[in-house]
């Protein structure tokens, strides 16, 4: 009973990061990052471009083509308090047109009324405060968010990096396959900031597939989980979409025997989403929200190999990595990188992870 429960307590996922190891900046060459190969033979070091020596022909890469956001603005309230806003979802527009309605986290030494208006990005951009939803506030913008947002807006690097984003943050903090029809994230899906275009030719030459879903990445992504039994936790939602043609090459991947290789864990909870909604075993189409919380014991039922990096304590990204790879691979995993060296979080290095199958 006590090894069944154990897995549930929150101490279970936390762990001590020296400073020096949070990755604040990228490196030079996206490929340059480590990879830390985890299986239930123990942890190899290699780079990210032996990802294929890792890799086999007829094996299906699957990765988030969604885009990232310049979804951070600055600027006063009407009273002349200093303002942060982080445009959390943009809601859709019922009539069709561009939406200018926002659900976003508003920072300020005190909250915003309903009725107020918040002038941002150097009066730039105008925000009616129209009310609250949970944790978040409506915000009804004056013009069509997206397009003022990309002239305005600044990328919503990750609070840990201490510092303000840069040029450079627009291009890094970006994969180079995001779909520009798809902005929607206020978080990278950062497995995937690895990859160039030259290395995803490579991997195609040798005969490994590639295909997409999309999962709109929200701050939540960064929360930490406060409550100490996981099974009371209630997880952010997230829009997540499985396209017909990426379900029908998962199935054949599949019936082929070969490995279905999720690129970050926002892949991974949309495809272990779909399998949810199944259809004669097998996967069709899904699009709708996500609230998949993933921790141990979790039995997957499309996801073979993860690559992702490293991620914070007692985040519902490290219980998910724990159900995939074995809590106590995953701890000695972490124990190895802090001793190498290895470069955390969204600018790090990456880990490979075999799926763990428990001896019976």
């Amino acid at each position: 009973m006590t090894q069944q429960t154990q897995p549930l307590l929150l101490s279970n996922y936390d762990y001590h990061l020296p400073e020096s190891l949070i990755a604040r900046y990228p490196l030079e060459n996206r490929t340059s990052s480590r990879l830390l190969h985890v299986s239930d033979r123990g942890c190899q070091d290699l780079h990210f471009g032996d990802l294929i020596e890792l890799l086999n022909p007829g094996d299906l890469l699957v990765l988030n083509d969604t885009k990232v956001i310049k979804a951070r603005l600055h600027g006063q309230k009407q009273t002349g308090g200093a303002v942060e806003v982080l445009v959390e979802r943009i809601l859709p527009d019922e009539a069709g047109a561009p939406a200018n309605q926002a659900l976003c986290h508003v920072r300020s030494s005190r909250s915003p009324k309903a009725g107020q208006v918040l002038s941002l990005a150097d009066d730039q951009m105008r925000a009616t405060v129209m009310g609250r939803q949970d944790n978040l506030f409506i915000l009804s913008f004056e013009s069509p968010i997206l397009a003022d947002l990309d002239k305005y807006g600044q990328m919503p690097i990750p609070p840990y990096f201490e510092r303000k984003a840069g040029e450079k943050d627009d291009e890094r903090y970006q994969t180079v396959f995001h779909d520009p029809a798809k902005s929607a994230s206020v978080a990278a899906p950062t497995a995937s900031l690895h990859l160039d275009e030259a290395l995803l030719t490579q991997l195609r030459q040798k005969g490994v597939q590639i295909a997409f879903v999309t999962l709109h990445v929200g701050s939540g992504t960064f929360a930490p989980v406060k409550v100490d039994n996981l099974a009371d936790h209630i997880m952010h939602a997230e829009y997540a979409h499985l396209p017909a043609p990426t379900a029908a090459l998962i199935n054949a991947t599949k019936a082929a025997g070969s490995r279905i290789v999720a690129v970050g864990t926002t892949v991974t909870r949309t495809l272990e989403t779909a399998h949810l909604h199944r259809v004669d075993g097998e996967l069709v189409e899904f699009s709708g929200d996500t609230q998949i919380f993933i921790y141990p014991p979790y039995e997957f039922g499309v996801v073979d190999c993860l690559i992702t990096n490293f991620h914070l304590p007692k985040s519902t990204l490290l219980m998910l990595v724990s159900a995939f790879a074995g809590t106590q691979a995953i701890k000695d995993a972490y124990n190895h990188a802090i001793e190498h060296q290895y470069r955390f979080f969204s600018y790090g290095d990456a880990m490979f992870l075999e799926r763990h199958t428990p001896s019976s």
